[in-house]
């Protein structure tokens, strides 16, 4: 220590929480312009913010992983299609067929796949979130967590209070501020909640008829097609070649795919090969529904569970191919990896972010083609070390 300074004494902890509590103040006081450019009364705002004096760091915490692409799909699928959610679902059906009745003609989405969201991301409407919405979504927004979005959230969120829908108190939901049955980010709430039992609240905590129809119109505006299924378990015929996996539906029947319940596959409509597992596991052909449903949440495991869930809950039978639980898998730092590689030799256009999606299957593919592999779109870590090697 150079003679005569003084080091400074560390904050206490009590110190730490006051210096927090006033920086979060302050960024408060940088939103309250935008909420009123926004039509949202200081009444409001003040009413929204009366019980929220600091960040949550269990908030902060958070957001670290998420698990839908965390996790092998065969592993998430386990949870996300259990025995238990199928007949929960199945119940669920039955007690609310009336409105299922009309907002599966409303929408042209089909109830199956109605519940199965509702199912995957509330269990029937039993989870819905019990944090404070516009705490967690403050506390995303003054750390800049994802840029701007999360600012945007909470102005969104604000809107909603405005308009009388719901109270600060009331309004819960995820660390990320994805809300009710439905799980929706707010924007989406002012987008597409829907009053389905006309009670002049789009009720999506407390009301399963407003939660369902609220599915329903997002699903619509994603471009949901009624005249096909999300997709299709199917096998493949020995021999098959996967570099034509895509195609009209009619083709592949033609080629010899089949649907794993016997039933036939439509005349048209076009779609595309799945193999989550790689060669050898359950094969899916996918519909632009598919896309639809990633629209709901971008993860495929995701997309893929509510696909089969609505299956199931509407009588098809479980998976029957085995999946790959033995081999060895990439994760994150490995699909980095890959989606370099690949991109280094022409084939990868996209982030190198670590998650599996239809952008880096594209990729796989047309490598795997190029280089005279099967080709089944599957990031594996035999793939990378095959990139490594030809490098």
């Amino acid at each position: 220590m150079a003679a005569g300074r003084v080091e400074a004494a560390p904050a206490s902890p009590a110190e730490s929480v006051q210096a927090g509590a006033l920086a979060f103040r302050a960024f408060l006081d940088t939103l309250r312009p935008d909420a009123r450019s926004r039509g949202i009364s200081d009444a409001t705002f003040d009413r929204a913010f009366a019980d929220v004096r600091e960040p949550d760091p269990s908030v902060l915490a958070r957001t670290k992983a998420q698990g839908e692409f965390g996790r092998p799909v065969w592993d998430y699928l386990v949870g996300a299609v259990s025995p238990g959610r199928i007949a929960r679902g199945r119940a669920e059906a039955a007690r609310l067929d009336a409105a299922l009745a009309r907002i599966e003609a409303d929408s042209g989405v089909p109830r199956w796949v109605i519940l199965a969201i509702w199912g995957v991301e509330s269990d029937f409407g039993a989870s819905g979130g019990t944090l404070p919405v516009v705490r967690s979504l403050a506390t995303l927004a003054q750390a800049k967590h994802r840029g701007t979005l999360f600012r945007d959230e909470l102005l969104a969120a604000l809107a909603i209070l405005e308009q009388g829908d719901i109270t600060p108190q009331a309004m819960k939901g995820s660390w990320a501020g994805a809300m009710g049955q439905v799980q929706f980010l707010p924007s989406n709430y002012l987008k597409h909640a829907v009053d389905f039992d006309g009670d002049g609240r789009r009720d999506i905590w407390t009301s399963p008829a407003d939660a369902l129809a609220s599915i329903a119109a997002f699903l619509r505006s994603l471009g949901w097609n009624p005249a096909l299924s999300w997709g299709y378990a199917v096998t493949l015929p020995p021999g098959y070649d996967l570099a034509r996996y895509r195609g009209d539906l009619a083709d592949f029947g033609a080629r010899g795919v089949r649907r794993v319940d016997g039933r036939d596959l439509p005349r048209s409509g076009e779609a595309s090969l799945f193999l989550p597992g790689g060669a050898g596991g359950p094969v899916f052909l996918v519909t632009g529904n598919f896309e639809v449903i990633r629209g709901y949440n971008t993860s495929d495991s995701y997309a893929l569970a509510i696909g089969h869930l609505a299956d199931r809950l509407a009588g098809g039978p479980a998976l029957s191919a085995p999946w790959p639980n033995a081999a060895t898998r990439l994760d994150k730092t490995g699909l980095q990896a890959l989606q370099e590689a690949l991109a280094a030799k022409g084939f990868y256009d996209g982030n190198a972010d670590g998650r599996a999606g239809p952008k880096l299957r594209e990729a796989v593919r047309r490598y795997q083609i190029s280089a005279g592999l099967v080709a089944d779109g599957y990031a594996s870590a035999s793939l990378l070390a095959h990139l490594k090697a030809a490098h």
